[in-house]
C-alpha cells in the first residue's frame, strides 16, 4: 500500500508545482508523508512536516465544535433563534436558528460572489465588525431559513460572534483555551493578520507564469469561517479527538455528525465510501488549498495542506481514499490541449464584469484577468468553449457559452465589449 500511494502521489505531483505537505495515517501508522516546495520563497525556506499552514474553510469544523460545546454547557440552544445570542446591534432575522447557521441553511445573502464588492475589495480594508455586518449581513434572508442549502461563509462569521458574545472571550482565545490547549495542539492558532505566527508558510499564486505572493486579504474578515493555522501533527490530534469522542458527550457528537441538507453535518461533509462513513472538508482561498478526510470506521486520516493553488486537493484526497480500498485509480493527467485558431481565441476576449472578470489575449496566450488587471491566470483550450488553467489542476474546465441572444457568456455574464 505504501508503494501504491507513493507512486500515485509522485505521479500526480510531477504534473504540478506543489507547495505543501501530505500525510496519510491508518490506525496511527504513517502510510505516507512528505513536504514539498517553499514555505517562504523570499528566504528560500522549504516546507517541512511541522510547517504551519492556513486552513481556510477547514477551520469551520473548529467553530462548529466550539458552538456545540456551548450548547452542551447550556449556554446556548442551537435549535433556537441565533438572534438571542448575538449583540443587540447585530440584528438578524429571528427565524434563523443556530442550527441553520451550522448547516448552511440560513438563507442569508451570500456575499462571496463576483458581483459583490466584498471579495478583493472591502475585504482588504480595515476591519470593523459593525460596518461589516451593516454592509453584508443586515438583509432579509434570500430564502426561507431551513429550506435551501447554500454554502456561505457568513453563517460561520456569525457563529464566531455568537461564541464571543456568549463566552465573553475573543474567538481566538476561546478556541485556544477550550480546544487547542486541552488537546495539546500547541502549534495551532487563529490568524488575525497582525500577530507573528512562528513557522507559518506564506501563500503564493501564479501571475502569468511567475510565482508571486497572493493578493492581500484581511484575515479578520475570516473569523469563524477560516483563519485557523495548524500543522499535520496537530490536525491528527484533532482527528483523534473526534474519533475517540473527547471533550463532548456522545449525545452532542450525534448532533455534530448528523447529516443535514446536501449531506452537510456541522463543519464537515458526509459521504459513504465502500460501506463506511467518511467525513471531509476542504478549504480554498487566495494561495490556500487544504483538505481533511476522516474515516473513523477504518481509522484513516488524510491531510493535505498547501500554500499555493497548484493542485486540486479534492481529486488527490479522493484518489488516496480509493487506493486505500484497493480500487484502481486512473493515472493522473492534465487536460489535453486542443489547438484552435487565432480568430476563435479572439472571440472569447473581452470584459464580462467590469474590473472583475476579463479575458485577454497577450502574446498569443489567453488569460483570465482578475483583481482589476493585477492577476493573470493563463487558460488554454481543451474543447469547444472549454478552457483549463495552465498551472493548476481543475476537475471541471471553465465554460464559455453563447446565450439565446448569441452573446458569449462566462460564468453566466455576457461579454460587454
Amino acid at each position: 500500500m505504501r508503494l501504491k500511494l507513493e507512486i500515485y502521489i509522485n505521479q500526480y505531483l510531477e504534473l504540478w508545482d506543489y507547495y505543501g505537505v501530505i500525510q496519510v495515517k491508518r490506525k496511527g501508522e504513517v502510510l505516507f508523508e512528505n513536504a514539498y516546495g517553499y514555505a517562504n520563497l523570499e528566504f528560500g525556506i522549504r516546507n517541512e512536516m511541522n510547517t504551519r499552514f492556513s486552513l481556510a474553510s477547514v477551520s469551520k469544523q473548529f467553530t462548529a465544535f466550539a458552538v456545540l460545546l456551548l450548547h452542551e454547557r447550556h449556554l446556548i440552544d442551537i435549535d433556537t433563534s441565533a438572534q438571542l445570542y448575538l449583540p443587540p446591534e447585530l440584528n438578524i432575522d429571528d427565524s434563523i436558528t443556530i442550527h441553520h447557521l451550522l448547516s448552511h441553511t440560513s438563507g442569508l445573502y451570500n456575499f462571496y460572489n463576483f458581483e459583490s464588492d466584498f471579495f478583493a475589495g472591502y475585504n482588504r480594508m480595515n476591519y470593523s465588525q459593525r460596518d461589516f455586518f451593516r454592509l453584508y449581513f443586515d438583509h432579509k434572508p434570500v430564502e426561507p431559513p431551513g429550506t435551501v442549502y447554500n454554502y456561505n461563509n457568513a453563517n460561520y462569521n456569525l457563529l464566531a460572534w455568537i461564541i464571543e458574545y456568549v463566552s465573553g472571550e475573543a474567538y481566538a482565545d476561546f478556541i485556544r483555551n477550550q480546544l487547542f490547549l486541552p488537546l495539546g495542539m500547541m502549534d495551532s492558532d487563529v490568524d488575525d493578520g497582525c500577530k507573528p505566527i512562528r513557522n507559518k508558510s506564506s501563500n503564493y499564486v501564479k501571475d502569468f507564469d511567475a510565482t508571486i505572493k497572493s493578493p492581500y486579504y484581511n484575515e479578520k474578515f475570516s473569523i469563524g469561517a477560516g483563519a485557523v493555522v495548524s500543522t499535520c501533527d496537530d490536525l491528527y490530534k484533532w482527528y483523534a479527538c473526534l474519533r475517540d469522542r473527547k471533550i463532548l458527550s456522545r449525545e452532542t457528537y450525534a448532533r455534530f455528525f448528523n447529516r443535514n441538507k446536501n449531506n452537510y453535518c456541522y463543519g464537515l461533509e458526509y459521504r459513504q465510501l465502500h460501506g463506511t462513513s467518511r467525513y471531509a472538508h476542504g478549504g480554498d482561498h487566495l494561495g490556500i488549498s487544504t483538505y481533511t478526510q476522516y474515516n473513523f470506521d477504518e481509522d484513516i486520516c488524510i491531510l493535505i495542506l498547501s500554500n499555493n493553488e497548484a493542485i486540486n486537493q479534492y481529486r488527490l484526497g479522493d484518489a488516496i481514499s480509493e487506493l486505500l480500498y484497493h480500487v484502481n485509480v486512473e493515472s493522473p493527467a492534465k487536460h489535453k490541449e486542443v489547438p484552435i485558431g487565432e480568430n476563435r481565441l479572439q472571440e472569447y476576449c473581452g470584459t464580462y464584469l467590469q474590473d472583475k472578470i476579463q479575458i485577454e489575449r497577450i502574446n498569443g496566450k489567453l488569460y483570465f484577468t482578475r483583481f482589476s488587471g493585477n492577476l493573470h491566470i493563463e487558460i488554454y483550450p481543451v474543447g469547444d468553449g472549454l478552457f483549463a488553467r495552465r498551472y493548476s489542476d481543475q476537475i471541471e474546465p471553465y465554460r464559455f457559452i453563447k446565450n439565446e441572444k448569441g452573446e458569449m457568456t462566462f460564468f453566466g455574464y455576457p461579454k460587454l465589449d
